[in-house]
């Protein structure tokens, strides 16, 4: 759930008080045994399009450029965009997550209606977990600015969303005003070269993610996210160095192994909220995208023209991510090799 929902996260972070620190930690992939790592490197393998953040889509006299992003500033996102920037600039449109328009419709929301991301009915969050993990949850929780009460009524996917940031990161876009991922960087040169930027889905497509899961299933989102949050920076830096290389879904499968490990739950369970989180966070989404996507991509080409496209990183790779979805309608999917930063190959 690192990769995901760059409007949802920027929010977050300016909503909450956090004090001044650093991101400093070591990457996880270092403390793995041989074994570990060659189990994580397989379970990547069979994975469509697993490795690379920089891809072209052709169909007929129709292009796509897409670009796989991460949601948070890195100095690195300078080389992405002096490579793809020109593009931008000479592009039909720019396709996003959430456009400036979005974020700010989904803030108004956030700050007029608290009931959002707050339960102020039903039964607390102690109450439905163990005493030992609810110590733990508003432990991690505070350190992200947030008290013990407050964390006591939020609705579980937004607890689970909080998990995933870590106090540094927090710190940093409180400080900045802003996440500065490269999301917003391909927006501000779109905004700049005056190229219409339009967002894939609704602006509260992320308080429709969630319908529909138990109350068991609500709590194990939560259970699954918590160990993660134990070395928030470790994480940070273990997910960064992944994006960088290329290799986005190792960071996936990096956090199920850790809650194999970690998260009290078995395997199984720890599997189906795996998937759950996958379908909900990805695989629907990467779905509705792909009309808007080939929408675009056809008015473009009938200007003799292109798009470019960026989303989070995980949207890129599987059966059911947005290569493989274009790539049974048709069109023909070529990697973009970096020419400097990220290493996508």
């Amino acid at each position: 759930m690192r990769l995901t929902l760059p409007a949802a996260l920027t929010l977050v972070c300016l909503a909450l008080p956090a004090a001044a620190q650093d991101c400093v930690g070591r990457n996880l992939f270092q403390d793995m045994t041989p074994d570990q790592l060659t189990a994580l490197h397989a379970a990547t393998q069979d994975i469509p399009f697993h490795q690379g953040l920089f891809w072209r889509a052709t169909k007929g006299d129709q292009t796509v450029t897409l670009l796989g992003t991460y949601h948070f500033d890195d100095p690195r996102h300078a080389a992405t965009m002096a490579q793809f920037g020109p593009l931008i600039d000479k592009a039909a449109a720019l396709l996003v997550e959430a456009g400036p328009e979005e974020e700010e419709k989904l803030g108004r929301a956030m700050a007029e209606n608290p009931a959002l991301i707050l339960d102020s009915t039903g039964p607390t969050l102690p109450e439905r977990m163990e005493k030992e993990e609810w110590d733990t949850l508003w432990k991690a929780l505070e350190l992200r600015g947030l008290p013990a009460v407050v964390t006591s009524r939020m609705r579980p996917w937004y607890v689970s969303m909080m998990l995933g940031i870590s106090p540094c990161m927090m710190a940093q876009v409180k400080a900045n005003g802003d996440t500065g991922g490269l999301d917003h960087q391909l927006i501000a040169r779109a905004q700049a070269a005056d190229v219409p930027v339009r967002a894939l889905e609704p602006w509260d497509t992320v308080f429709t993610l969630f319908q529909g899961m138990t109350p068991d299933e609500e709590i194990d989102m939560i259970r699954a996210s918590m160990p993660a949050a134990e070395y928030a920076d470790d994480y940070t830096v273990t997910l960064t160095d992944a994006y960088f290389s290329g290799d986005s879904w190792l960071i996936w499968e990096f956090g199920r192994f850790d809650a194999y490990e970690n998260s009290g739950m078995t395997r199984a369970e720890v599997d189906h909220q795996m998937a759950q989180a996958q379908e909900k966070l990805m695989d629907q989404r990467n779905k509705a995208w792909i009309a808007p996507i080939e929408q675009a991509a056809a008015d473009a080409a009938a200007q003799g023209r292109d798009i470019v496209v960026g989303f989070g990183a995980l949207h890129l790779p599987g059966k059911n991510g947005v290569l493989a979805l274009l790539q049974r309608d048709g069109w023909t999917i070529t990697q973009v090799q970096p020419q400097g930063g990220a290493n996508g190959g």
